[in-house]
């Protein structure tokens, strides 16, 4: 702990000079699991770096909490309180993701439907607020800080630094007994995973610990449930982190092929569970092969794998300049709108698999997706309840469903996914009551921005805790749109980007260690 007293003491005084002279700074973390342009904070004149928080300080197997520095990725995490038999309740499916990140950012799992979102298992953390102040804020009631705690979660970090957390953590089990469940439309998918994730009926004898999904077509949903476990299976267990190991979703796919397929079962080893997206990057990593004309098999999987990890993947999206011809985005909205919702998305986009994910409604104020009441909203699913199935028109109120849309739309321009990430914004939240992650690229014109936000609560915080010469929370979302049509000029081109994008992701070493910490 001293250690980290010394490296919060200097960066506070770093950032108590920025403040003595009101002048901006950036904060340098080392990482980034977000899809928009970079702008670079290492050597700026005027960055924090902050890079060397990356430590498990303690891990209390009777409290069942840890103390982790914001830099701690999930596989080091997981490895960490896994020696002690303990696992963070909500885990982060890419290995390189932050438990920082996932505070000050929004991080909804498969788990989120029982245990909320990330911040949500945090006991409380330590800021370096904007003044270079250092404090602690939990979200207990009796906390003269807890609007900071709840405030500065999902806020990227423009109330202040995190600089430490207590996380909750819970008793880990062998393995996560998981099925797949085969649905035959969107409707089928969106209501099962509805029920599967319904705690009131969820009871303790059969209870599940992870659900999600994915919709490979709208012939062909997969409901995921799993459920940890001790027991020693019948069958040979499945992994997903070998080089010739099948990816997750191709996996998934395979299983439930044949409509006549209503559920299979099979044993995971939990940390293989947890990370079983990362190869391939749930399943974006595929358009690489259209990218290389190289064929799409597991051989040319099992010879490249070093490069289809998500920390690899993120290094060549970054370097190459190419997540400006894709659509990253999460959203979140009601379930009542969700089959419309995704009518629209594969008319507009032609993106396919989906991934779904069921969520608790955090508590307002907050920049996490949350239900909104308005009534534009209200009209508008009282036009879907008219078309649905009465029981998928009336979920619980404290659900929502998380849709990701990740992929290369057809004939692709970064022109053209401008275009169509601006109509998704405006779409989402006037006529399907949604809300949208931070991590991706953000075209919103400020009044926009502020309408779905709580603007005057966000204000009365940044003036509370002296947060004014920090960026706000819009300007570091907003996307700047290509200034020109030729969308970047040659170094965005085939095949000058990718070589670049490859080139820097090899320099970079994030293929190593290629054996997963969790696993030695």
């Amino acid at each position: 702990m001293e250690a980290h007293k010394q490296a919060v003491a200097a960066i506070a005084a770093t950032v108590r000079q920025f403040f003595a002279r009101r002048e901006p700074y950036r904060i340098f973390h080392g990482s980034t699991n977000s899809t928009r342009p970079r702008t670079a904070a290492t050597g700026h004149a005027r960055a924090v770096d902050i890079s060397a928080l990356g430590h498990v300080l303690q891990v209390d197997p009777q409290r069942q909490v840890a103390l982790v520095e914001p830099n701690v990725p999930m596989d080091r995490l997981v490895a960490a309180t896994l020696a002690h038999g303990l696992v963070p309740p909500v885990v982060m499916e890419f290995p390189g993701i932050t438990a920082g990140g996932g505070f000050a950012g929004t991080a909804g799992e498969s788990s989120s439907f029982r245990h909320g979102f990330f911040d949500q298992t945090v006991n409380r953390v330590e800021m370096v607020l904007a003044s270079g102040d250092v404090v602690e804020a939990t979200p207990l009631p009796q906390d003269p800080r807890r609007e900071l705690f709840a405030g500065a979660a999902g806020a990227l970090g423009t109330l202040g630094i995190t600089t430490l957390m207590e996380l909750q953590l819970v008793k880990a089990h062998k393995y996560v007994r998981t099925t797949y469940h085969r649905c035959a439309s969107v409707r089928e998918t969106v209501e099962l995973i509805r029920q599967k994730a319904d705690l009131a009926n969820n009871n303790n004898e059969n209870k599940y610990d992870y659900v999600d999904g994915i919709l490979f077509g709208k012939d062909h949903g997969v409901v995921v449930t799993g459920t940890m476990t001790d027991e020693e299976p019948a069958a040979p267990v499945q992994t997903f982190s070998h080089p010739s190991d099948p990816w997750f979703y191709l996996h998934v796919q395979d299983k439930t092929a044949s409509p006549s397929v209503a559920a299979v079962t099979e044993h995971i080893p939990l940390a293989e569970y947890l990370f079983r997206y990362d190869r391939g990057g749930f399943w974006v990593g595929r358009s690489a092969f259209s990218y290389w004309p190289f064929p799409f098999t597991k051989w040319t999987r099992w010879f490249l794998d070093d490069f289809l990890h998500t920390r690899m993947l993120y290094k060549a999206l970054h370097a190459s300049g190419q997540s400006a011809t894709y659509i990253v985005q999460d959203l979140a909205l009601p379930y009542a709108t969700a089959e419309a919702f995704v009518d629209y998305t594969a008319k507009e986009f032609g993106i396919w698999p989906l991934w779904l994910c069921p969520l608790q409604t955090p508590q307002t104020p907050t920049f996490h997706p949350h239900q909104v009441s308005s009534a534009q909203l209200v009209r508008e699913a009282s036009k879907v309840k008219e078309t649905s199935s009465s029981s998928a028109a009336s979920p619980p109120p404290s659900q929502m469903l998380n849709i990701g849309l990740w992929g290369r739309p057809p004939a692709a321009s970064a022109g053209r996914c401008v275009a169509l990430n601006r109509d998704l914004e405006h779409r989402l939240a006037t006529e399907f009551g949604g809300m949208k992650w931070f991590y991706a690229h953000a075209y919103y014109t400020e009044a926009d921005f502020w309408n779905i936000y709580d603007k005057p609560a966000y204000d009365a915080l940044r003036e509370k805790y002296q947060a004014a010469t920090l960026p706000s929370v819009y300007d570091k979302l907003r996307t700047k749109a290509p200034a020109s049509k030729d969308d970047g000029g040659w170094k965005t081109k085939w095949p000058f980007a990718g070589v670049y994008g490859l080139r820097q992701a090899i320099a970079s070493k994030a293929y190593l260690p290629r054996t997963p910490p969790w696993r030695q």
